[in-house]
């Protein structure tokens, strides 16, 4: 009987490997970062060939730490960056592109040609999003519409689209050589193409966007067996039997698999998910409606979602593009040198705003400067961004459901941060609770493979690996809580109609 569940984690900045036990314990980690390519303002790339090779490495480097071979190993769970669209030759294996970053704004003119018949929210009801240059959609059409002979060779059904978890799983199962192409309804759901309801592509909505139905991959279930990896493998013959786009896989992760049970991950961007069960709950207040999981043949669980665009994006742009800090964690001691934000915040609009406003004309901006503002209140109000944004996307949560979240569950890198744990608790008036595994992004698609080939037996047994390790407690005075929250708002509103014809 193999002991361990491995997980590929394709995310934003690195891809990962960790293989799991039955207890969901991390045994051991590989992990490798790519390269961010940024060709013009607004437009994020990665290169989806080094996104495989790193893939392939990271599995090496985790079986070899752990000294276990493919026989020890029963499942592979794969999550992913969503929205992010590679579109390759399935005769070549070549991208004809680059694999285009959920982050990237270079679609605005589309969603915009698209919205001039009925507006934004001209698919939301079917699909649960907005028109925005966030989702997968646009960025296929961008590419048929722009890359030399792309648009040919789709029609004539030569090219494949994925987001990284297709791209992945076809290349793990073989590429040119019988390479599975599938998604997980998760993913598929991030598209603009996928009925909530149905679980199915829309051929009118597919034809509006002038993408052929041939590139896309089959819609799955996030928890049974599509394959196997292929010889050439260091996992040959394993089972891959898991998907889910990456919050999905961190709800999962963190045991939230009931209705009203949520999660709010902090990586590159934050995105608290909050869990419908069956029922696909509309949101009237700037949310999501999303797939949570659906596990074999059984019904799908929904969930809203607040997506914020930036977050620890914004530490990293302090450290890379500020030089403020050598390293993330820094910032939490650059911080600690002030007793407040000394009236500064940071509103990081470097994409537009996401949940719950929805405005691409926004920018990013820094207000309330002074001669008195230093580096340390930058640092303090970077962080605070990220639990302000928080706050408000949990607002929505609240009056989209009807019931007022009692605590928040968080997991993602920048938990390690006390400070930030600690504000985000204030501003929120909630308790904030952090798990004693905090990689519930590789844990949750771990779990959904082991759930498809009985290593693990049912939810039960998954919902009592789960351990608190850290809470804290809301210490803010409210009416405090309050008047940062209304100087925040207002500090949003200052970010608003940057974009006009002559500011792209």
């Amino acid at each position: 009987m193999a002991d361990y569940v491995i997980a590929i984690d394709q995310g934003t900045t690195s891809s990962r490997a960790i293989l799991f036990d039955k207890a969901g314990t991390i045994v051991s980690t590989g992990q490798l970062e790519h390269e961010q390519i940024f060709p013009k303002a607004g437009w994020v790339e990665h290169d989806p060939k080094e996104i495989w090779n790193n893939t392939r490495e990271v599995i090496g480097q985790a079986l070899s730490k752990a000294n276990v071979t493919r026989h020890d190993v029963a499942a592979v769970g794969i999550t992913n960056q969503r929205e992010t669209a590679v579109v390759w030759d399935k005769t070549t294996g070549e991208p004809v592109y680059n694999a285009i970053v959920w982050q990237d704004t270079r679609t605005q003119s589309i969603v915009d040609e698209l919205a001039k018949d009925g507006g934004v929210e001209r698919f939301k009801d079917i699909v649960g999003l907005p028109l925005a240059t966030y989702f997968s959609g646009t960025k296929i059409k961008w590419i048929l519409d722009n890359v030399d002979g792309a648009r040919e060779k789709a029609e004539a059904g030569d090219l494949l689209f994925g987001t990284t978890d297709t791209w992945v799983l076809w290349n793990l199962t073989g590429g040119t050589d019988g390479g599975v192409h599938v998604t997980d309804v998760t993913n598929a759901s991030r598209t603009m193409f996928m009925d909530l309801e149905t679980l199915e592509w829309r051929d009118d909505i597919l034809e509006v966007f002038g993408v052929p139905k041939s590139m896309l991959p089959e819609i799955k279930s996030s928890s049974e067996v599509y394959g196997h990896a292929h010889s050439s493998s260091l996992l040959r013959e394993t089972p891959i039997a898991g998907i889910l786009g990456d919050q999905q896989a961190a709800t999962f992760g963190q045991a939230a698999f009931q209705k009203g049970e949520s999660k709010n991950t902090y990586g590159t961007g934050n995105f608290l998910i909050f869990n419908t069960g069956e029922e696909i709950v509309r949101s009237k207040n700037g949310l999501l409606t999303t797939l949570g999981y659906k596990l074999g043949d059984a019904k799908p669980h929904y969930a809203l979602e607040g997506s914020i665009a930036v977050t620890g994006s914004l530490i990293q742009w302090l450290r890379d593009n500020l030089n403020l800090i050598n390293s993330a964690p820094e910032v939490e001691k650059l911080a600690e040198t002030v007793e407040d934000n000394g009236g500064v915040y940071i509103v990081p609009a470097f994409s537009g705003l996401f949940a719950p406003y929805w405005r691409p004309d926004a920018r990013g901006a820094i207000v309330g400067l002074t001669r008195y503002a230093n580096k340390g209140h930058i640092a303090r109000a970077a962080l605070e961004a990220t639990a302000f944004q928080t706050r408000e996307v949990l607002d929505a949560v609240n009056a989209d459901s009807g019931v007022n979240l009692e605590e928040l569950k968080v997991d993602g890198g920048m938990v390690a941060n006390d400070a930030l744990m600690q504000f985000q608790a204030d501003v929120l008036g909630v308790p904030v609770i952090r798990p004693k595994v905090t990689e519930t992004t590789a844990l949750g698609a771990a779990y959904a493979a082991g759930l498809a080939v009985g290593f693990w037996s049912d939810l039960d047994e998954l919902s009592a690996n789960w351990a608190e390790d850290k809470r804290w407690e809301p210490q803010m005075d409210d009416t405090e809580a309050q008047r940062q929250l209304r100087l925040w708002k207002k500090a949003v509103t200052k970010t608003f109609d940057w974009v006009d014809e002559d500011v792209q």
